[in-house]
């Protein structure tokens, strides 16, 4: 036994004022051990809570990610009072660091604190369709400093947390997923307005990657310079993919229009020309 506590009480190098011995090693594996035993645990907890409705995928996601900073933190501190580090120098250390941020890590910060406010926040979350710079893009990762997103060629981006933070970015994900879109198209002067209402008021109602209990409708916009213009609003859960849905409508508009014979009109300009006479 006596050999035993000698053995654990060896020193092997000192780290600031006292050495640090086998036995603090020891207990800063167990605590290493236990963080991570708790951090599982509450990953557990929280997918049995998603799993049960009563989180969805972002907020569960939030609460993992702070929860796995937060033991990180508490953990290190931990471990540094075991193995002997006064957290104070670390402190005093910091201070320069501080300084060094505030000389040229001002980005690095911002994304940082960014980071945070979108966990805290919860305005974005994983699994939400957001438009960045006009394009459409699933958030699949929120980091501490940066963020992934994929958009609609499989191809993953990384944006830093302070332009999704600052910079006018569209949450298309709500707590009504449903999103209204609409397909615009003109037709000659001329034509049965009627008709067009109904043919346009078919294709939507028919396509499946419509809402049917959103009903749609049509909207008779101008008497334009060639055309008169209709424009049909409908309702889609589609919403990463939903240029694919315009265009499967346009397509069936298309048909429809050349089987009621319903012409789209081009622009068209009359010019007159006048002979000058001579004197």
């Amino acid at each position: 036994m006596t050999r035993i506590k000698a053995f654990l009480n060896t020193s092997l190098v000192k780290l600031g004022e006292e050495y640090t011995t086998i036995s603090d090693l020891l207990s800063a594996a167990i605590i290493l051990f236990f963080s991570y035993l708790i951090f599982r645990w509450l990953r557990r907890i929280l997918n049995i809570a998603k799993r049960r409705g009563k989180l969805v995928e972002g907020q569960s996601y939030a609460l993992l990610q702070l929860s796995r900073y937060v033991i990180i933190i508490i953990t290190g501190m931990m471990i540094l009072n075991a193995l002997h580090v006064k957290i104070t120098a670390l402190l005093a250390g910091g201070a320069v660091f501080l300084v060094g941020i505030g000389l040229g890590l001002q980005q690095l910060a911002k994304d940082l604190i960014s980071g945070l406010i979108l966990l805290v926040e919860n305005t974005i979350r994983v699994g939400d369709i957001i438009e960045v710079n006009g394009f459409l893009a699933k958030v699949e990762e929120i980091g501490l400093r940066t963020s992934i997103v994929e958009n609609r060629e499989n191809v993953h981006l990384i944006i830093p947390n302070s332009k999704i933070v600052q910079d006018n970015i569209v949450n298309w994900s709500t707590i009504n997923p449903v999103s209204r879109f609409s397909v615009s198209v003109g037709v000659a002067y001329g034509s049965d307005v009627e008709l067009v209402k109904n043919i346009l008021m078919d294709c939507v109602q028919t396509h499946p990657k419509v809402i049917t209990n959103k009903p749609p409708f049509v909207r008779f916009n101008e008497f334009g310079d060639s055309s008169l213009k209709f424009e049909v609003f409908f309702w889609s859960l589609e919403i990463l993919f939903i240029e694919d849905v315009q265009s499967d409508l346009r397509f069936q508009i298309n048909q429809k229009f050349k089987e009621n014979n319903v012409v789209i009109p081009f622009p068209q300009r009359d010019v007159h020309l006048y002979k000058k006479e001579a004197h």
